[in-house]
């Protein structure tokens, strides 16, 4: 018998009982397995390198800091008393069945949201200011389910170059009429600042559990007053007061109607013989 070697050249059959050309082959053999090792290893680290980096931000909405604090207060002072409005405004309203509420009706800490679907009906009024005006829109929502009644104002900036918009919130339960929480000028609870390739600045109202009592806020209060000024400002501008409670009763006529309509007996017929 013949054997081979790595040249093509027959191998004596003398060298095949030796020792030392045994380790050789098997050393020849199996020299390359560590380098596809080294190969897989290298591949995974790769792919690793090239998943992008994940990044979290977590936002003290309780304690903001003071350069925070100071962002909030420009943000606020920019707001127009007594804008100018365009002649173009929107009025919308609606009802919706969700598990999570859109943006414009998600509610702060203060508010107490369940976890089952609830049916929420809305109002949203939008304005446009005019061009010398540093905010481009305004808007306010209400919304009114169960359990809260929930208001935002949402200003858009024009030009965005750092602030991009700014929202200032309030809720309370849902055991007094939209009417009623209107005619109370219900103070705001949360303050947001979009920023432009930045985190958000939040500022909101921070109530006590378990892990222990509610942080002191007083230094906060001016800006609470603050927004809670512009908050009760724009309700008159925007005839909050009276839209509101006016669209709120359509939609719960239209819904009455739909659940009449779908719920009425059907006749049944009669056979004579």
């Amino acid at each position: 018998m013949k054997i081979a070697g790595s040249r093509g050249k027959p191998i004596p059959s003398r060298l095949l009982g030796c020792p030392s050309f045994r380790m050789a082959r098997v050393f020849q053999r199996n020299f390359y397995l560590p380098g596809s090792l080294l190969l897989a290893c290298s591949g995974m680290l790769l792919a690793q390198q090239q998943q992008p980096p994940v990044k979290v931000n977590v936002l003290n909405v309780c304690t903001p800091s003071a350069e925070e604090q100071k962002e909030i207060s420009s943000a606020l002072a920019r707001v127009p008393k007594q804008p100018l409005f365009s002649d173009d405004f929107e009025v919308a309203r609606g009802r919706s069945s969700l598990a999570e509420a859109p943006g414009f009706l998600q509610a702060g800490q203060s508010a107490q949201m369940s976890d089952e679907p609830s049916v929420a009906s809305w109002v949203r009024l939008r304005r446009e200011f005019s061009l010398q005006a540093a905010f481009s829109t305004v808007q306010y929502s209400f919304s009114v389910d169960g359990k809260n009644m929930i208001e935002t104002l949402v200003l858009h900036v024009r030009d965005p170059k750092d602030l991009v918009q700014l929202s200032i919130e309030d809720s309370a339960s849902a055991v007094t009429s939209p009417a009623a929480m209107l005619g109370a000028a219900s103070p705001a609870s949360r303050i947001k600042l979009e920023r432009f390739g930045k985190s958000s600045v939040v500022l909101a109202k921070c109530l006590g559990s378990e892990l222990g009592p509610a942080p002191d806020q007083s230094a906060y209060e001016p800006l609470f007053a603050g927004a809670s000024s512009i908050l009760t400002n724009y309700r008159t501008l925007l005839n909050a007061r009276k839209t509101v409670p006016e669209e709120l009763a359509k939609v719960g006529t239209a819904a009455t109607k739909s659940t009449t309509r779908h719920s009425a007996p059907k006749a049944e017929g009669t056979s004579k013989k």
